[in-house]
């Protein structure tokens, strides 16, 4: 394995981390618009989903970056 390899599956990791952290917070604000929260509460939960929602598109967005990195000058 060439240290590309390595990139290409160390983003690729990173890219299915960032889509399983997007997945929690799918269904995080699913279950907070069940509950029946009033508008003050829902907007706190939603502060702390936000943070890590936009960690995990910044994680797969780096993820998918380092794959074609890898990709491009593997070749």
């Amino acid at each position: 394995m060439t240290v590309f390899d390595w990139v290409i599956w160390g983003g690729a990791a990173l890219t299915i981390a960032g889509l399983l952290a997007l997945i929690w917070c799918i269904v995080t604000v699913a279950k907070a618009r069940r509950a029946g929260l009033d508008d003050a509460q829902l907007r706190v939960r939603m502060r702390g989903v936000l943070a890590v929602n936009m960690g995990a598109l910044a994680a797969s967005m780096i993820g998918l970056m380092l794959v074609v990195i890898g990709i491009v000058l593997g070749k």
